[in-house]
């Protein structure tokens, strides 16, 4: 019979955020995968947790993943863990949860602190609905493509972000996004945790006179709906009806008036038509 991987969140900060669940699950299963053993060592002592660590990473071999699965495949539980946080989001723990569906083995999750969703909850933005974008690229190729295809994203954005990164990054998001807000949260759960809260282009000028130290959740506001693009199409008519007046051809004033509208060159076409 299959053993089971147990995906267990662990404190992004603060150990004292350690669940109860999580510290009995990794007391009990068989042998925990971890990001960097040496940090998770740290963890378990403080809870006077003994277990078997294997170390699971970006540049793990495919062997290793496979002894893994082996090991559960035959009946061993096995817990997985990330340096903090949830294992899994932005974590090579993807992979092995993926792969353990392929072959069947059962996955159980252990909730716990998470670096986004903390940061999303104080930003002081939307938090209906957002994205987490992860890091952005080092390669400037990948990171231009990545933010242009967030400049009309209306969803609050969410990144990760190391601080000797940070001032190039706020740069290139002012150049894509303009002037929007952002919540910087630093160091969270930790002694120097820090929210602060300004637009794109406060952050850039504060951070030319404080030097970014820790990590770093950036919280992004949306695009905001372009308020043309509300127009009924009574107003839109009229809108057209305007530049027309003004010496323009009715088909050029169509299409004009269609940039800034949720209609179609051709709709609003048809529909002066009809009026005449």
């Amino acid at each position: 019979m299959s053993g089971t991987l147990f995906v267990v969140g662990t404190p992004i900060g603060n150990l004292d955020d350690m669940t109860y669940r999580a510290i009995k699950t990794l007391q009990e299963v068989d042998f925990i995968t971890a990001e960097d053993t040496r940090v998770t060592l740290k963890l378990l002592n403080r809870f006077n947790i003994k277990n078997k660590l294997i170390s699971y990473h970006d540049h793990s071999t495919k062997q290793v993943t496979e002894n893994i699965l082996d090991h559960i495949a035959n009946g061993q539980d096995c817990a997985i863990v990330t340096d903090a946080g949830m294992p899994c989001i932005s974590d090579p723990g993807e992979i092995l949860v993926r792969m353990c569906y392929e072959r069947g083995i059962p996955v159980k999750v252990i909730p716990g602190p998470s670096a986004v969703v903390s940061a999303l909850a104080i930003s002081g933005l939307n938090t209906s609905r957002f994205t987490f974008e992860g890091f952005l690229s080092v390669t400037k190729k990948q990171r231009f493509e990545h933010l242009e295809m967030l400049v009309d994203e209306p969803r609050t954005m969410i990144f990760y972000e190391a601080p000797h990164k940070l001032k190039s990054t706020l740069s290139d998001m002012y150049k894509y996004f303009g002037d929007r807000k952002i919540s910087l949260c630093r160091e969270l759960t930790k002694i120097h945790e820090e929210v602060l809260q300004m637009t794109l282009h406060q952050a850039i000028e504060y951070y030319e006179l404080y030097n970014p130290k820790g990590e770093f959740v950036l919280v992004v506001e949306g695009k905001k709906a372009d308020v043309c693009k509300t127009l009924s199409l009574n107003d839109a008519i009229k809108k057209v009806q305007d530049l027309v007046n003004n010496g323009a051809r009715t088909t050029d004033a169509c299409k004009e008036i269609a940039k800034i509208s949720n209609f179609s060159k051709s709709e609003l076409y048809t529909a002066v038509n009809n009026l005449i």
